[in-house]
């Protein structure tokens, strides 16, 4: 085995990686709950930039439904931009699961 071949390999994947780090900060992943009354933006690096509630739900009485759904789209966004940086990864490493990776 030729070490100088998997030093470059592994260096062609590092950098390979970063593009992709950098790819999945620009890329966003929109989801909404209780149809549409609560929407958010996540993107890749699971930062939430956007959280746009409909005021016809806003209810002084029944803030726990409001947070509920804040809360349901928030963990679906985080969830769907997970897979989303997953489906980047497995094309990069050929399918290969290596924990830790991102």
């Amino acid at each position: 085995m030729d070490m100088r071949f998997l030093m470059k390999q592994a260096k062609e994947m590092q950098k390979k990686m970063e593009t992709i780090r950098a790819q999945l900060a620009d890329r966003e992943v929109k989801v909404a709950s209780g149809g549409g009354m609560v929407e958010i933006t996540i993107n890749g690096e699971q930062e939430i930039k956007e959280i746009h509630i409909n005021p016809d739900i806003i209810d002084p009485e029944d803030k726990e439904m409001l947070e509920d759904l804040v809360l349901a789209a928030v963990n679906e966004g985080i969830r769907q931009s997970k897979e989303m940086v997953s489906g980047e990864m497995k094309k990069l490493t050929g399918g290969v699961n290596i924990p830790g990776l991102f």
